[in-house]
Formats: C-alpha cells, structure tokens, sequence
C-alpha cells in the first residue's frame, strides 16, 4: 500500500494507483485549485494555481523533510510517504499572487460573459484572492473572433492550454494553437484550417473561464437559471453519459458527464447539438384516430380503454419495438403484446446506420448506429419470444397471414419507414402507431399516439458494449404527450405510478441479462458483458 499525508489527513493507495496531487487530496475531501489541469489531457503545469508545500518521509529517521519551494500539485504524484500542504500560509499566498497576476490583464466583463457563474476564475478571486484589487480596473475590451465552431473572446483567454493540448491529444485535428510570444500570446487557429471537427465542442466545456463561447448557447441564458438532470444521448449506440440543462421544460444545451467507462469526459457535436428536435413544432402532439376518411381526437382518460378493447378484438396481433425504446418500455409492451395475444409476434424495429464508426486518435467513437438501445430491445426481445426477428420478417409473414393488430413503436428523429413498407403494415385491422413525428405509417394508422422525445422520460440504455445506464427525466412532455411507459403500465392496469426504477427491477428478475440491475444502477451504470458471458 502507498501511504500519503495530505493536510494531516492520512491516506492508503493501492500500489497500481497512479494519481498526482490534486487527485490524491480529492481522495480526502481536499479540493486543490487548478486551472491548465485536466485528467484527459497531458500535463502542463504552466497556471502555478495549484502550488502546494511537498515532503517526503525520511523512512530510516521518520523525519517529513519539506521541498524549499512550492511545487504545482498536478506534475508532483503521490508516491509512498508523501506529505502534502495545501492550506498553509504560503501556499495563500502564492494562490493569492497568481489570482491577482490572471486578473490584471482580465477584462472585468462578467454581466456580460456567458461563462458567469461557472467561471472559476470567478470562484478562486472569492476563494483564493486578495482582499482588494491593487491595480486599476481599465476599461475593458472584448476582441471577438470567430475560429469556426466556437466563438473566441480573445482577452478573457488566460492561455491555459487546454483547448490547444485537446485538439492534438483528443481529437487529433490540432487547428488551434498559441500564437506570439511572452505577453502578446494568443490563442488562435492555423490560417485556413478553421475549427471545424465532430469533438469541437468540449474545447468549450475545457475552458475554465469565457474565453471559447459556444454559439448554440451564446446569450440564451444565464446558467444560474439551469436546472441539470442526469441523462443518456440517444444519437448512437455509444450511449455517452450527458447533463441536460433547461430551464421552465426547454433545454438550452447539452454538456458530458464524466463516465470512465463509456465517454470518459467527451461527447460529440451530433450528441450536442442533437437536441432541437424535442421542441420541433411538427412534432406529434395529440393522439389521433382515423376511421375512414374521418380524423378525430380522442380523449386521454378514455383512450386506453378503448385502444384495450379494440386489440382485445383484433385477433391476431404483431408489436414492432424501436431501438429508441427505453429497457423498461420495450419490457411493457412486450407483455402487453403477450397479454393480448399469448402467441404475439415480436420483432425488432429498423435500425439506423449512417456511414461507419468516427475513431479519434485519443479513442472516442462516434458509432455508426444511430440508436441508444438495440442492445437492451435485443435482450428483451430474446427472452420474451425466444428469438430475435426484424420488421422485414414480419412484413414477409404479412404477404402470407393477415394480423388483426400491429403495434408499431417509433420514436424515431429522422424519416425512417417508405410509403411501401407502410402500406404493407397498414393491411392490419387495427394498426397502433406511436412516434415522434408524422410519417407515411402514422398518416395510415388506425390510432396515432406522439411519442416522448429521449429528455421527457425516464428508463434504463444499453449501449454497444453492453454498459446498462438509466435517464432521469429532464423536461415534461408537451401537453398532450405521453411518455410511452407510462400508458403501457396503464393498459396493463398497474397500480400506482409509472416508475422506471420498478419496472427495471422486474426486468432484472424476470431476464437473466439483466439481473445486475436488481440491485440499482450507479451514476456510470452497469457493465453486463461479465453477465452475458457468464
């Protein structure tokens, strides 16, 4: 074991650990100031915030013998005796000193800077800063630049590092670059090669001030107004840990959320920016029936009666389960489909693919599967028939047997089924159409139900790599919308409210796959491969 003493506060390490300073005394609550740190990214050591008073434990006298200088906790790693200051006079001193250092050329422009209220050059003057400003507050300038993706504010920039070292280290495209010498450097991008790549957009998450704006959420909205929920991005099969930040039900970005062992602290610009979709305004918002030639609406509060009556009718039945359904949706529908018609065929919705996999050199992958959850409707589907059938398995049965009732679940953000193909499905008495948006299948179904987009309802993902995550719900589903679990847990008349977290534990008891579920999900979610080999 590796024994370290950070603020007096002992602390064991396994011998394999390798952290630095800033890691270790985050092990025993400490959290030490950093600017140019990140633990995706080289180390630079060049902001001096996170200096710190470093000894090591003369291990034949027992004797600390204390560096003469302070050292940056981020190059200096917690080796086996170390002790570790972090609070001492000195060290607030040189805190103190760098802060002042960063503010005398900073331009005092924070009513005005969307970074405000999240900028830690912000939180460390509060924390770390002199009492009083010794120098005088100039009038302040704003040099604005576009270098493609982002927005540039190029005096707000206190040259960091960090957006120059992911663009080389990350996404491996390294257009930007400092520029100059001494005071005059700069953060810039290579004439001709403007910032323009599918990660582009953490060089703004990176930045620990204002200097890089994204232009999606330029001037919108003042971050103290957001209100974060933990989410899943449903824009491939990576299933990449995200925040959603809205305020009163609309989303206004998209941000990573730290998860090892999925997308470390990255996410794409599809998965960023995927999201004005949830507020399209052609989106399907009410339930419709089509009786003939005649359109009407039917009430919520009496449909699922209705809707239980009618498939009860129909006969023979057939469901149609997206890749955009949640583990416990495609669970529900599942019985359902079974509770209707014991011998219900079930089979797997069509599966987006657009071009091939995205490698970058530091290892994320934007899939080619343009869907969050075949992997989960797959073991679902497993279970409950046995077996795993496509759409165009159902539609070659249709051209020999008739169905009395197909129930189709949608949910897809881009055009997905040819009128050929909906007219085929269209040959069942009763056809239940749930999606997001109108389509050649909804304008012929007997019932079209609007679908919750992937921020308005809670359930459970399993990405390519079989890492099983839940979503919290982040913003309330238009009036008129409901989320299609819970109209499921409706017209299997359960009792009480639709809850995903209840759902899940009768799926991890019923499907062996997910038997790992029964116990909670964590934050980073449940790797399943270990279970599935097993």
């Amino acid at each position: 074991m590796i024994h370290i003493t950070i603020d007096n506060r002992p602390l064991e390490l396994r011998d394999d650990e390798r952290l630095n300073c800033i890691e270790a005394a985050r092990r025993v609550g400490i959290e030490i100031p950093h600017y140019c740190w990140h633990p995706g990214l080289s180390v630079v050591a060049s902001c001096r915030m996170c200096l710190i008073e470093y000894g090591m434990t003369n291990q034949a006298t027992g004797q600390v013998e204390m560096m003469p200088k302070l050292v940056p906790a981020c190059q200096t790693p917690a080796v086996d005796g170390s002790v570790v200051v972090t609070n001492s006079v000195k060290v607030a001193r040189a805190r103190a000193m760098v802060e002042e250092g960063l503010l005398l050329d900073h331009p005092i422009d924070c009513p005005i800077c969307d970074k405000a209220g999240e900028c830690l050059l912000q939180d460390y003057h509060f924390q770390y800063g002199q009492d009083e400003r010794r120098a005088d507050v100039r009038p302040f300038t704003s040099r604005r630049r576009d270098i493609g993706d982002v927005t540039l504010f190029v005096d707000r920039c206190i040259l960091c590092s960090r957006c120059v070292r992911f663009v080389r280290e990350v996404s491996g495209t390294s257009e930007l670059y400092v520029s100059g010498r001494g005071a005059h450097e700069e953060i810039d991008v290579v004439e001709g090669f403007p910032l323009a790549n599918n990660l582009s957009g953490n060089v703004v998450d990176l930045c620990p001030v204002g200097a890089l704006g994204d232009k999606d959420f330029l001037y919108k909205q003042r971050v103290w107004y957001l209100k974060r929920h933990a989410a899943v991005c449903t824009g491939c099969s990576a299933g990449c840990s995200i925040w959603i930040e809205e305020n009163h039900d609309r989303i206004y970005r998209l941000k990573p959320r730290e998860n090892l062992a999925v997308n470390r602290w990255w996410i794409c610009n599809e998965g960023r920016y995927g999201y004005p979709h949830v507020h399209n305004p052609e989106r399907l918002l009410l339930p419709r029936r089509r009786e003939g030639d005649t359109v009407t609406t039917p009430d919520w509060t009496k449909l699922p009666r209705e809707l239980g009556e009618r498939l009860r009718g129909a006969g023979r039945m057939a469901a149609v389960l997206s890749p955009f359904l949640t583990v416990e949706e495609a669970f529900l529908l599942c019985q359902y489909a079974r509770s209707i018609d014991p011998e219900a065929v079930l089979v797997l919705g069509p599966v987006p693919v657009v071009g091939e996999d995205e490698v970058f050199p530091g290892g994320f992958t934007i899939r080619a599967e343009k869907c969050p959850n075949r992997r989960g409707v797959e073991e679902v589907l497993l279970a409950s028939s046995g077996g795993l059938r496509t759409l165009e398995s159902l539609l070659d049965e249709l051209d020999r047997l008739p169905f009395g009732a197909i129930w189709v679940a949608g949910g897809y953000r881009q055009p997905w089924i040819d009128e050929p193909t909906a007219q085929r499905l269209a040959r069942a008495d009763v056809l239940v159409v749930q999606d997001l948006f109108p389509s050649p299948l909804s304008e012929l179904a007997t019932y079209a139900l609007p679908s919750a987009a992937f921020a308005e309802r809670e359930g459970s993902y399993v990405n390519y790599a079989d890492q099983l995550q839940t979503a919290a719900r982040g913003v309330r589903p238009p009036a008129g919308v409901r989320t299609e679990g819970s109209l499921l847990w409706e017209l299997l008349s359960r009792e009480r409210m639709y809850r995903a977290s209840s759902v899940l534990e009768d799926v991890a008891r019923a499907i062996g796959y997910f038997a790992p579920a029964a116990k909670g999900v964590g934050p980073t979610g449940i790797d399943l491969r270990a279970n599935l080999l097993a």
